[in-house]
Parts: structure tokens; C-alpha cells; sequence
């Protein structure tokens, strides 16, 4: 298909990220954050998660910190959800808000993320329908976890996955919505680009106008290859989290890295003269602050190598011709 002229990168590095530091993280330092990720240019940043502090104590002050943060206009300031009193929450503080069905592609990891086999957490999807419908939200988007593989199952077959897709989206049908876009998750970090490529296609075929949205992680550092080949098929919007932060706490890959990140991602895109509307080095400020918060190293390589200097050509595409 070729590459895109434009991605939108969708920043979930305060949510995703932050839910897997053991240590405490204040709310000062949390609403610091996202405003800096504000200024970068980010237009989507998913905030925080409404879950219960049992299970996720970091995202307890999730109120606290969206009242707190600096309001941008224009952009999305979102909130990860995994039950309708989330779903309640959420509407509360005023986020942005998807109409989204969302299942896991591995039987096994539903059950230690949702607690709910994928079966049942399909039995589950008409009371969101009706839940998103009386919010007067509309359904359009369906998302899958563990889409390309399980660290507990194996690798996901892609038949499996269309088989769940097309059951969403029939559901959905019969509730009167209609669904325009796919997240898919690589939540435990087993795609390949060929599979990437291979994924992306068969669902084109099937579904040519249904947007496919993707959230990489770099558990196995293939993440940014990953996204390469996703844009070879004109792919256009990523989740990634600033200096790689994030990873699932229920994905037993203790010490990997975790999203792809933002700044390399944007990198990779502006090198190849795709329009981002980031600011590069006001991405790899908020890598070191990211640094600051956790107290250690991450994963991300732009904030380490910098950005590339002036004497050079904005991007590869500027000497194509010489």
C-alpha cells in the first residue's frame, strides 16, 4: 500500500507505564508528566486507568490527576477502563471516551488480566453496548489483547483472531452499531513484521474500510521493526509510550521492555519524511523526566543517541534525488 504521510501517535505511557512501577509515583509528578507530554505536541494521551487500587494500587489518585493536569485544546486526554464502574468513572472526570469491545485473543491471559475466560467476556460485550448506548457513545471500535501471541498459550493463529473479529462485529451489527476501527494489542511482545504484514493484509481483504490501530511492545526488541513493516501497509495509528515504559503487569516478562517508544517511534516516521507533529527534542526531554519519575534507565534509544544534528538533511527523503 506504502507508507502514510501522516501518523498519529496515541501516547499511553502515563497509564500503561506508570501501572507497572512498584514504587510510589505522586500525583504532582504523574500531572507533571502529562503536561510536559502536552507540550510536546502529543494530540492522545491516555491519563490513567479507573481499576481498583487492590489490583493496580499506582492509579488510585486517577481523579486527582486528571483534575489536576493542564488542559490542552485539541487534545484527546484519555483513561484505560475494565468494568462499568470504570466506564462511570471515566464519564465523571471527563475524558475522552471510545466506544470500544474489548477481548483478549488468548483464553489464558483473559483469565489473569479480566478474570473472565474470552467466552465469557464475550457474554459480557451487550451489557457495554448498552452501557456505551445510554452514555450516548457510539460503538466503533473493537479491540483484541494478545493478538499475535501468548506467553502462557503460544502463537495466536490468525484465523482465531478474524473468527473473534467477526463475532464482534456482528454483535455489534445486531445492536444497531457499526464498528470502523481494530486496536490490535501485542501485549507480550510475539509479533514479527511478516506477521505484522500478513495480519494487516488478510484483515484488509476481509474489511477494506476498517481502520487498524495498533499497540506494539518491544518485550523481545522487534518493536520498532514491527511498526516499519505496519507503515509499509499504510498503517497510520500507534500506541507508544515515552522511553519504552509500560509492559503488562500480567504478562510474566518481568524486566522487559515495554511499549515501543514514542520518540523513537516519531523518529523512525519523521526520518523517513512522514508528518508526526512532534517535536523531537521536546519528546526526549519528556524521556529524561519519564527517567526522573521511575528512577532508573529506559529502554528508548532517541533520548540516548539525540536527535540528529542540523548539518545533515531533515530526513532520507531530502537526498532521495542526489
Amino acid at each position: 500500500m506504502g507508507l502514510p504521510r501522516h501518523v498519529e501517535l496515541y501516547e499511553v505511557g502515563p497509564r500503561e507505564g506508570f501501572q507497572s512501577e512498584t514504587n510510589p509515583i505522586s500525583t504532582e509528578a504523574k500531572i507533571k508528566f502529562v503536561n510536559a507530554l502536552s507540550g510536546a505536541g502529543l494530540r492522545h494521551i491516555e491519563v490513567t486507568s479507573f481499576v481498583s487500587p487492590k489490583w493496580v494500587p499506582q492509579m488510585a489518585d486517577a481523579e486527582q490527576v486528571l483534575s489536576g493536569i493542564d488542559r490542552v485544546p485539541g487534545v484527546a486526554y484519555r483513561a484505560a477502563f475494565l468494568n462499568l464502574k470504570g466506564l462511570e468513572r471515566a464519564i465523571q472526570s471527563g475524558v475522552t471516551l471510545d466506544g470500544s469491545l474489548v477481548l483478549s485473543a488468548s483464553n489464558t491471559f483473559s483469565k489473569r488480566n479480566m478474570n473472565k475466560t474470552t467466552d465469557e467476556m464475550f457474554e459480557t460485550l451487550p451489557e457495554w453496548i448498552e452501557a456505551y448506548k445510554a452514555a450516548n457513545i457510539r460503538v466503533k471500535q473493537m479491540g483484541f489483547m494478545a493478538a499475535f501471541g501468548c506467553n502462557f498459550e503460544g502463537y495466536i493463529y490468525l484465523d482465531h483472531l478474524i473468527r473473534l473479529m467477526e463475532d464482534v462485529i456482528n454483535l455489534a451489527a445486531s445492536y444497531g452499531e457499526n464498528i470502523e476501527k481494530v486496536k490490535l494489542a501485542d501485549t507480550m511482545g510475539w509479533a514479527n513484521p511478516e506477521q505484522i504484514k500478513r495480519t494487516i493484509r488478510t484483515i484488509q481483504d476481509k474489511w477494506p474500510d476498517l481502520n487498524i490501530h495498533l499497540h506494539l511492545h518491544d518485550t523481545r526488541g522487534l518493536g520498532l521493526a514491527n511498526v516499519y513493516a505496519a507503515l509499509q501497509e499504510g498503517i497510520w495509528e500507534f500506541d507508544t509510550a515515552i522511553g519504552g515504559l509500560g509492559g503488562c503487569p500480567f504478562a510474566a516478562v518481568k524486566g522487559a521492555p515495554g511499549n515501543v517508544a514514542t520518540e523513537d517511534v516519531a523518529f523512525l516516521c519523521e526520518e523517513m519524511g512522514i508528518e508526526t507533529g512532534l517535536n523531537l527534542e521536546a519528546l526526549v526531554e519528556c524521556a529524561k523526566l519519564a527517567e526522573q519519575i521511575v528512577g532508573r534507565q529506559l529502554p528508548g534509544h532517541l533520548a540516548k543517541g539525540g536527535v540528529l544534528p542540523e548539518i545533515r538533511p531533515k530526513s532520507w527523503m531530502a537526498v532521495q534525488g542526489s
